[in-house]
Parts: C-alpha cells; structure tokens; sequence
C-alpha cells in the first residue's frame, strides 16, 4: 500500500517547501509591522476608509453596497492588483500547503506507519519536522495583522477589473477566520494524528534525555575528548545512532513541545509523554519559530492549557518548570559554553597535528559543532529576553569568540582536508558497510521483491566505489541511495508491511550508519548547515554586536576576534528562492556587521602595534649614553665607599632586565601586546592599516628631512625601510591607492627639492636626498609588485606582457600610459611617468623647451664635476655589510638616472645621448682624483668611484661598454678590492 503513495517524496518536497513558505510569511509579517517599507495602500489617507471597511466586513465585502468606501480603491485597481499580488500568491501559497499536508498526514495515519528515531531516523525526522514547520506557517499567518486587509483590498480590485471575485478569495477568507486562534484550531485538527504524532515523539525518551545532560556529565565522561582514549584513536567512531549524535537540541525540543501542544491529550494519559514535556520545558525559556521570531513556550503552554478543560493539573507543572529555568538553567549553560571551549580547542589542536584523524574522527567533529550551535543559540534567544533573575551575568559571555573561534576553525579544516575525508569514507563505504549490509540482507527470512531490489542497489552502490573515481577528481553523488533508503524507511515502517524494519535493528544500524559516510562524500556542506549554521544571528544583530563588543573588551579574547566578521559571510545560507526580496537586506546587513567588525579589530591591531613600537623606542632610550651616567656614578661610589642608597631607595632598573624572568607568569609589556592580536585577516587590512601606517610614515620622513637633514646614518635608513617594508608587504594595496600614493610621493620630490641649485654641497646633498626617498620609494614598490603578483597574478601578467613590448623611442604618448600603469603595479620603469607629470605640470606658458634643456645640461655637468668633493666627507666611505656608503651617498646614481630620464622625456630630447656626455664628463673629473696623490681627496677615492659604476649599472640607457670607453675597468676593479678589503668580519 506504501508504495503507490510515494510518501518519502512527498515528505521531503513538503519540508522544503514549507521552509519557503514560512520565510515567506516571516517576510511579509516585517513589511507590515514597518512603516518605512508597509504598502503604500495603508499608510495613505485616502485608503484608509478603504482599509477599515474592509477589516469591519471581512470576509463577506460588498463592493456594489460599500462603493462609497471602496472608491479610492476603484480609482487605483490596477495599482492595488500589481502591487498587492505577490502578497495574495503568498497566502494562496499557505492555503495549498494545508491542503498537502493534511492529505499526506492522513495518508500516513491510514498507512499506520511506525516512527522511531533510532530505527527509521529519516522518516521519524521529516515527519516531525513537517509537523513543526506546519504549526509554525500557520502560528506565523496569525502574526500578520493586515493580512485581511491585503486580500480583501485585493480582491475588490480583482473584483473592479474582472467584475468577478477571485475564485481562492472565499476558501482564503475562511482560512483566515478559523486561525484567529491559530493554536486551538490546530491542536483539534491534530486531533486524529495523536497516536502517530506521539509515537514519534516518544521515541526520543532514549535520545533526547542522553543528549540532556550537564556540563560536570559531559567532563566526567570527557566527551569530545581523542586523547582520552589513545589506544582506541584510530578507530572509527560508531554508535547504534549516528545521525542522533549530532542532531540539534533546539530542534528535538520544538518537536517535543509544539507536538504536544498540538497532541495535548497525551499529556494526560502517558506518564512518559509527561516526563519527556517537562524535561524540555526545563530546559529554557524560549522556542525558535523561524529567524527572530520566538515563542515564550511557558507563557504559551499556560494560557493554552488553561482554555483547556481538564488540564488544569499541567499549569503548576509549568509555573515549576518555569522557575527552574529561572533560577538554573543560566548557570547550567554557562558551565556548557566554558567545557565546550576547552573541548573544541582540544579538538582542534589535535585534528590540525594529525589531519587524518577528520576520516575516523569526522562524527566527533560534527557533534563539537552541533553541540556549540545549540549553546551559541540559547543564549542568543535569551539575551534578547532576559528574565528577570538575580544572576543576569548568565546571559552574557565574554568570551564568546574563543567559541566561535574554534567552530570556524574546525569548519575549515574539514573544508582542506575534504579529500582526507572522502578517501577515508569511500574505503569505509566500499570494503566495510557493503560487506556488512551485504551479510545482513543474507540473513534476512522474509524480503519482498520490492525491498529486494532496493537492496541490492545498495550492495552495489557501494561496491561499485573506487578509489580511482576520486583520484580522477570525479564529483560523487549518493543522493539516490540516501532517497531510497528514505523509500525502504517508509515500505517497512508501514502497518501492514511484510518486511517490518523494527524486526530487523541490525539492518537499520547499517544503513543509518552508511548513510552518514555517504554524506561525507557528496554531502558535508548541507551537513555543516544543520550541524554549525549561525547565519540567524544576522537576525540578532544587536545581540550578536553586544557579544562582539563583550569579546573585544577582554584583553585573552581579542585574539579570536575574527570569527564575528567570518561568520557575517554565513548569513547567505539563510536564503530560500520563494523570498528572493530578503536577499539584498541580508546581503546589506552582512556586509554592514562585517565591516564594522572588521573596522573594530583593525583599529584595536593598530593600536597594538604602536604600542610595541612605542616600548621599543622606550627599551632603546633606556640605552642612551646618558642614562649611564647613574650606574657610572653608583659603582663608583661603591668603589670609593661612599654612603650606601637608604632603605626606601627603589633600586634602579637596568636595562635588560625585563628579559630575566623568574616567573612565567610575568609577562613583559610588549609580550602583553602582542598576545592581544594574533589572528587577523591581512586581506581586509589593506585600508585600515594601510592608511594608518603611511599616514605616520609621512610624518616621520618628514620630519627627518626638515631636521636632520643628511646625518641620518646608513644603518637607521636601512633598519627604518625594512620595518616599512614589512607593514606594507603585510597589506595588498589596490592599484588606486598606489596612485594616489606614488603621486604624493612624487609632488613631495619635485615640490620640496628641485630648488634652486646654489653651491657643490648643496647640490649634492639635494640630489643626495631625492636619490633617498626614490630609493625607498623603489623599495615600496618592489614589495607591491611580490604581493601584486602573489594576489593577482591574472593582473600583473599583463601589464608585464605590455610593458615588455614598449619601448622609450616610440610614441612617447603611448609609452608613459603604460608606464603608468605598471608603475601602479609595482614594476619598475625605465621612465618614471608620475616625475614626467609633475616635471611637465611645473612648466609655465612663458618657459622655453631649449633653454630648459640647457639648464638641465648645466645641472648634470654641475653634479658631474662637484663627485670629486665628496671625497672629502668622512662618511662617503662604502660599507661592504650594508651595501652602501654611510652618508647614503649611492643614492646620487638612483636621482641621476630618474630626474635625467624624467626631464630629457618632457624636453623631448634623447636620454641616451645626454646619459653618455654626462658619463664622459664625470669619468674625466674621477680620473683627475688619480692624479692627486697627496691630497684629502684620494682618502674615500675608490669609494666614490663605485658610484659612477652604481650609475651605470641602475640605468636602462647606459651599459658597461659605455662605460669602459671612458673609464678604465681596472680602476673600478681595484675600488671594489680596496674597500672589500677594509672589511672585518666579526663572529658570534
């Protein structure tokens, strides 16, 4: 009889689409109760007699005999028809889903099918679910106040236009009439499905208490513990009820109260339907109907049973349980969120040593996850509506993130080790459950043809498994076999069938079992929805904001942080296609959480590493000369035996001492920082920190050029552009940005430097000074260009592959447009386009093209014959270790080399040939220095030979031909032995 009826697929369809609906009816309940987005036709004045007369005669509305009232809405029908029809499809949509639901129960009733959660799991699950899901449409209809309104108003347009009602308007208006008391209605209509509704409930006394239990149950029996038993960690975890392992309390708790609520009488005439109504409604305050809709469950269950006659004994049993939440169940949960932490964590740590261990192990996973899901949940449903109790502090938790944290992580590693796990299962499914399942069919007295062949496409399903299927990268998909298995589920678990899967637990074991390996193949993201889907906090998002704030408040949880703006990119999952008008407001507050978030733990990130910059600086002044002028003068006094300190005389701290520890759990000020901010997302960084770090780097270069002028050493240069490098290499910055910046930099060049020239030195510490900040300018850009090509290599290689193919001698148009674009890239540029601009912007409708090339020629002539005068500086000395001269003065071949190419472009004269005569005339006045053996000048003489070299060797114009053809080779040779030689090398 089961058979014809196709009761599994309807089951399924029904759920799915009474999901819809219920999101659907959610939807509409917001739009109306908002005024900011309620339909036009009841805000305006002129509708509203309209919308009274309506309410007043719903559902018998006479349009002829209230035309007077009805007007507005005869002036806009067509209007009203457009915009109210989706609302009206909607309820059409619940009317239909009443009727299927009411066929298919009866349909089971007639089947006299037998539910048990641990036998036929996916039967028992559908249909309790299908049951809640009904209630909640129907309880979520009663919640819409205009509902009348809508259809009514609808229907007189519809009535106005086609001179007919609408032939749903007389069933929709009963509909709406009848649930006025949405839950007395239902529980009379539920009446005839008692027998079955409480069977399937009843069969969760077994489940649902061992699921129930306290945190010191769960420490004792060290739930979600691998190391508590080693030797038995690489076996597979299995149970009689695998699926029941990981389903989520909240949902067996809806069952079990809104299925008695609706199948009341048992209540009364079974002592174990009672205890199982009571340990639920022990077990909190609130029940979940569909996103931040809830129920007060004790209030409701009250006030229903006391319309109730005969029930009036269940009203203390409320009142009490009602009082044990109160009093208990905040600590109780509390005491649950801090071992799942510790638990998770533990998880965690030992699934990222050993990755292998997700393919044994998976089922562990998925009950870490469902059981934080259930916690993370209850609080958010009762910090929302916090009872009033003495211990408030119940329902907060500021250590939430670590939670979330850790849930996130364990999410990710089943997302990278997801080919661990499917070779695992496949092994498992093929050479285990398909033997196993294959035994048990074999030892089976009665199985009809039907069951027969179901089976054995079991058996060969899984057989038919291959390692070689997922090693070719094959996607799988055992849908079919889970929906067969649903079909077997329901053949055998009707009343009269000749297989009956109760007399056969071993079989139902092996299947539930294989089911759950299955979905490790095809299945795990729909499994890690049911199992770890927070995206309902998108619906508290003042709550989930509260405990954001909570977290960030405590100094060992900013480092969990991220798990808030991780969990903002979940809220997608909370989509349906019937309501497609949810998806631009959830998309809106995801992003608006996550950003805020984020814009949070970047300012608090920022802060933290300022402040570890701020005690370097102060472990570094603590090293100046004259703080030993104290230490000097104390060990001298001890030497001389002078008076001792007195006794209230606090010993001076010497540098060096905050590395001696005596105690770990001393912590230096800068190891106290630094734990504050561990896990953070460098790609969303990018703005933030970007902008904070540059911003303070300007300051800093700036005010190094306006008071220290050239004396900055080598080495602080060097130690300063590393730290610099590191911050900007730790952000992926966008091409805008780098725009934005490279210009900045380079105004700051031309507008703060080219001056005019007065004096050898000072020309020479100019051009000194632009080689500088081109240098590091260049070394930023170099840092872009790694990241760049590490993050968008589909954007880099092609502006490479374009650059590559321009050269300065064509279209010099053409060629800066591109040089723009990969200099916003991050490659280097034989011209650099943004100095071309700034060159070109200076030049006023009066200046001459010749006779600025003539005083750009003087100007290189002038650089060339001051080279000799730095020998004359101490500094100029080149530093083997560091790669450069002391005084920085290698920087003169970078400034030489762009300034050249930049202002020869916008002259519109030939940078070679100009590079070339600059070369001819420095090699002459180096070559003089040879000359002078008795002079200063030859002291630092080979050093500054090296820069003619550096020259050449940085310049895309000039090569080492060039060079030798007026410089002799040997002399450079000689100059890189000499100051190659003054080396020391140092050990330890």
């Amino acid at each position: 009889m089961a058979y014809q009826f196709k009761l599994a697929e309807k089951l399924l369809i029904l759920n799915e689409r009474g999901q819809g609906v219920l999101i659907r009816m959610n939807h509409i309940k917001k739009v109306c109760t908002d005024s900011k987005r309620r339909p036009s036709y009841f805000t305006e004045k002129s509708m509203e007699s309209s919308v009274k007369y309506i309410n007043r005669k719903f559902p018998n509305i006479d349009i002829r005999g209230g035309s007077q009232h009805l007007s507005s809405v005869q002036k806009q029908k067509s209007v009203v028809l457009e915009g109210l029809h989706s609302y009206y499809e909607s309820f059409i949509d619940v009317m239909e889903f009443r009727d299927h639901v009411y066929e298919l129960l009866n349909t089971i009733d007639a089947c006299q099918c037998y539910f048990d959660i641990a036998v036929n799991f996916d039967l028992t699950k559908n249909y309790l679910d299908l049951i809640v899901t009904y209630a909640s449409v129907i309880y979520m209809l009663s919640r819409i106040d205009d509902k009348k309104a809508i259809v009514g108003m609808y229907n007189c347009a519809f009535e106005f236009c086609n001179g007919n009602s609408d032939p749903s308007f007389p069933r929709l208006g009963q509909m709406f009439i009848e649930y006025d008391h949405p839950w007395k209605k239902l529980s009379e209509e539920f009446g005839p499905h008692t027998k079955s509704v409480t069977g399937a409930l009843l069969s969760l006394r077994m489940v649902y208490p061992r699921r129930n239990l306290s945190a010191d149950q769960w420490r004792s029996a060290q739930l979600l513990s691998l190391l508590a038993s080693p030797a038995a960690m690489l076996s597979p975890t299995c149970c009689d009820t695998m699926a029941c392992e990981y389903l989520s309390m909240e949902v067996m708790e809806r069952w079990i109260l809104i299925g008695f609520l609706l199948c009341h009488s048992s209540l009364n005439a079974n002592a174990d339907s009672q205890n199982l109504w009571k340990m639920a409604l022990r077990n909190g305050l609130y029940l979940t109907v569909i996103r931040d809709e809830i129920l007060n469950i004790h209030k409701l269950s009250e006030d229903f049973f006391d319309s109730l006659k005969g029930y009036s004994k269940r009203i203390p049993d409320i009142k009490e349980c009602k009082e044990y939440v109160i009093i208990n169940c905040g600590a109780l949960r509390r005491e649950k969120r801090n071992f799942l932490r510790n638990a998770l964590k533990e998880l965690t740590k030992v699934l990222e040593d050993e990755p292998a261990l997700l393919g044994p192990k998976a089922l562990f996973v998925f009950m870490a996850l469902s059981f934080s899901r259930d916690e993370v949940l209850w609080l958010v449903r009762h910090a929302e509506n916090i009872p009033k109790t003495k211990t408030p502090e119940d329902y907060a938790d500021s250590q939430m993130a670590e939670l979330l944290y850790y849930m996130e992580k364990l999410r990710t590693l089943l997302a990278q080790h997801r080919y661990v796990i499917q070779r695992y299962h496949l092994q498992y499914l093929s050479q285990y459950d398909a033997l196993a399942l294959n035994d048990t069919i074999q030892g089976m007295y009665v199985c009809p043809e039907e069951e027969s062949v179901l089976m054995s496409s079991f058996v060969s399903t899984l057989s038919a498994l291959s390692l070689k299927h997922l090693d070719a990268g094959e996607e799988f998909d055992l849908k079919p076999f889970r929906l067969d298995w649903l079909r077997l589920q329901v053949y055998t678990s009707a009343g009269k069938a000749a297989l009956a899967l109760k007399d056969y637990p071993d079989l139902a074991k092996v299947m539930n079992m294989a089911q759950f390996h299955t979905r490790m193949m095809d299945n795990m993201n729909e499994l890690l929805c049911e199992t770890a889907d927070l995206s309902i906090l998108c619906f508290h998002a003042r709550v989930f904001e509260k405990l954001f704030s909570q977290s960030s408040e405590d100094v060992s949880m900013q480092r969990y942080l991220t798990a808030f703006p991780v969990i903002c990119s979940h809220f997608s999952q909370c989509l349906h296609p019937i309501c497609p008008e949810e998806t631009e407001e959830i998309e809106n507050q995801s992003l608006k959480l996550c950003v805020s978030f984020l814009e949070e733990i970047s300012r608090q990130t920022c802060t933290v590493v300022l402040e570890i910059c701020a005690e370097q600086c102060n472990l570094h002044e603590k090293l100046l000369p004259k703080y030993s002028a104290e230490t000097i003068s104390t060990a001298r006094n001890k030497k001389l035996k002078k008076s001792l300190p007195k006794k209230g005389d606090v010993p001076k701290v010497k540098p060096g001492a905050e590395s001696l520890r005596k105690d770990r759990a001393i912590v230096t000020n800068e190891k106290q920082c630094g734990q504050t901010q561990k896990h953070f997302p460098f790609e969303w960084l990018l703005h933030k920190t970007q902008l904070n770090f540059l911003k303070i780097t300007f300051q800093i270069v700036a005010f190094c050029f306006s008071c220290l002028s050239m004396h900055i050493t080598f080495i602080q240069c060097c130690l300063f552009s590393a730290f610099l490098s590191v911050l900007i290499l730790s952000v992926l910055l966008t091409e805008k940005t780098l725009q934005m910046n490279q210009r900045e930099w380079s105004k700051r060049i031309i507008n703060s430097q080219m001056i005019c020239i007065a004096g050898c030195e000072n020309v020479l510490k100019r051009m000194t000074i632009i080689g500088v900040i081109l240098s590091f300018r260049a070394m930023v850009q170099e840092a872009l260009a790694e990241i760049m090509d590490r993050h968008c290599p589909f954007l880099t290689r092609p502006i490479k592959c374009l650059k590559d193919f321009i050269y300065p001698e064509g279209d010099i148009k053409v060629t800066l447009s591109v040089y723009e674009m990969a200099s916003a890239a991050g490659l280097p540029c034989e011209i650099d386009p943004t100095l071309v601009s700034a060159i070109a912007n200076m030049q006023t409708d009066n200046s001459s093209i010749e006779e600025e090339f003539k005083i750009t020629c003087l100007l290189l002539v002038y650089i060339a014959v001051s080279l000799p005068t730095l020998c004359l500086d101490p500094n100029s000395f080149y530093r083997r270790e560091h790669g450069g001269h002391q005084n920085n003065i290698h920087c003169l071949a970078t400034a030489v080399n762009h300034l050249a190419a930049a202002m020869f472009t916008v002259q519109r004269k030939n940078i070679q040939t100009q590079l070339q005569e600059f070369l001819k005339v420095a090699s002459s006045i180096l070559l003089q220095l040879g000359q002078n053996v008795e002079r200063m000048e030859i002291k630092n003489r080979d050093s500054v030979y090296l820069i003619l070299h550096m020259i050449v060797e940085q310049s895309p114009f000039l090569s080492q031909d060039m060079l030798e053809m007026c410089f002799p080779y040997v002399l450079l040779r000689n100059a890189y032995r000499e100051v190659h030689k003054t080396f020391i090398h140092t050990m330890g």
